[in-house]
């Protein structure tokens, strides 16, 4: 028996956005537990800050440099595949973590760095393949939210998961963290090989909504080149021209700078909260309410940009407006240094503004979206992400800021100072934003000797 057409008003885009964000709120958890447990890792496994500090950034170095083979690989074999096996390997690494609790000293230090090191490979592809997808079923005047919305995951992940890691470390301890969410992730697999497809092979999209999404400027038929998925070998001139394009090294820098921020809230904040005297499991709760406000904000951010680019604005003007207003709310951080001791109910307000505005400003996944080459749009997520998360270093910058300070001060100068350098990128590098075109490569001279 033949199965029924899909409706003529199919909205699958939007499922797929739904699954994005969820896969991605995974994701970011997972990042984000070792920030919210790491005292008790420090005092069960003997580790001292400084190397607290290279453990919360081991999967960076990794994750930063699997960047553009991941972009390569989703380009060449279709985000669906490369992404689904992601989930699985990071999630059992980090399932794998919860054993190393058995272990003490130097021995527990490197096998956790070790499987860090390891899920940071198998992180890299989920940003860059939520790009694609974005690029492949939204049309432009509907990217900016669509991207919002996965983008917000990494507040979200606060929200959904802060409360119950802190509930669970101070119940279980912290192994059942890692095995928890490791699980969840596992279990998460075979959903998103169902579920998961390209526009012109999912089941429930309709005719109408591809010729929406097509008209709009969507990439309907990007992972439709061949069994492959692949449209073109992708060739290391088509990285030189993505790094010769001053609109697209100021979108990566600016990026670097919102990923500060970023790295602050997954890495620091709730060990900054502890720093103030709150218990992990207070700490965990704490950081739920500015995590939704920045969740919010990221989706207001991308509705106002796509309701700016609706009423006529440029799409410059439309994606700009957002990351600059955002980044100065965000600077309201700096007012955390001023706030005495034991009123933390005032620093969580403070930093509910502060997620707000970072989350409202946090368009570069848009942008890149908006402005990479059709035909290598993961490899130009790949390098976007690349030079955003070297500032996975945050980790170890600020362990040494609070070694040598005893506090954080200096800290959040240093985020700060990452807001502001985002706004300049934006409006003194970057110029117009408008898709870049590829340029085929020059033939191979032929000698004639």
């Amino acid at each position: 028996m033949s199965k029924p057409p899909p409706p003529a008003n199919s909205r699958a885009r939007f499922f797929i956005v739904f699954m994005l964000f969820f896969a991605s709120t995974v994701n970011y958890a997972d990042r984000a537990i070792l920030g919210q447990v790491k005292g008790d890792i420090s005092n069960d496994l003997l580790l001292n800050p400084v190397w607290m500090g290279y453990l919360i950034t081991a999967w960076g170095w990794s994750y930063v440099a699997a960047q553009i083979p991941c972009g390569w690989l989703l380009d060449r074999f279709g985000s669906k595949r490369v992404y689904g096996v992601a989930i699985f390997a990071w999630s059992l690494f980090v399932f794998l973590m919860g054993f190393t609790g058995f272990l003490r000293g130097h021995s527990a230090f490197v096998a956790l760095f070790a499987l860090l090191f390891l899920a940071g490979f198998a992180l890299a592809p989920t940003f860059p393949g939520n790009g694609r997808f974005v690029a492949a079923w939204f049309p432009a005047g509907e990217r900016g939210t669509a991207s919002a919305i996965f983008n917000s995951s990494q507040y979200f992940c606060l929200v959904l998961f802060g409360p119950f890691v802190g509930w669970l470390t101070g119940h279980f301890g912290w192994r059942y963290v890692f095995w928890t969410m490791g699980a969840l992730g596992i279990c998460l697999t075979p959903l998103w090989f169902r579920f998961m497809h390209a526009p012109r092979n999912h089941p429930h999209v309709s005719e109408a909504e591809l010729q929406h999404i097509e008209r709009g400027g969507g990439l309907v038929n990007m992972d439709m080149g061949g069994r492959s998925g692949a449209q073109l070998s992708v060739k290391w001139s088509h990285v030189r021209q993505l790094l010769g394009s001053r609109m697209l090294v100021g979108v990566y820098l600016g990026q670097f700078c919102i990923t500060v921020l970023t790295y602050f809230f997954i890495q620091t904040f709730p060990d900054f909260l502890q720093y103030r005297g709150m218990s992990v499991v207070k700490a965990g709760f704490a950081v739920a309410l500015p995590a939704l406000c920045g969740c919010i904000g990221g989706v207001l951010g991308g509705r106002f940009s796509d309701l700016l680019l609706k009423r006529g604005h440029s799409i410059t003007f439309a994606r700009k407006l957002p990351i600059v207003l955002g980044m100065l709310i965000a600077c309201s951080m700096i007012v955390c240094n001023y706030v005495p001791a034991g009123a933390n109910g005032v620093v969580v307000a403070l930093m509910c503004v502060v997620f707000f505005g970072k989350g409202f400003g946090a368009l570069g996944w848009t942008v890149v979206s908006d402005t990479s080459p059709k035909e290598i749009t993961g490899l130009s997520g790949g390098l976007f992400n690349t030079v955003g998360n070297t500032a996975a270093l945050t980790g170890i910058i600020i362990g040494y800021f609070v070694k040598w300070t005893g506090g954080y001060t200096a800290a959040l100068m240093f985020f700060d100072a990452s807001a502001l350098g985002a706004i300049f990128c934006y409006l003194f590098i970057v110029g117009e934003i408008k898709r870049l075109e590829l340029k085929p490569n020059p033939p191979t001279p032929v000698s004639t000797s």
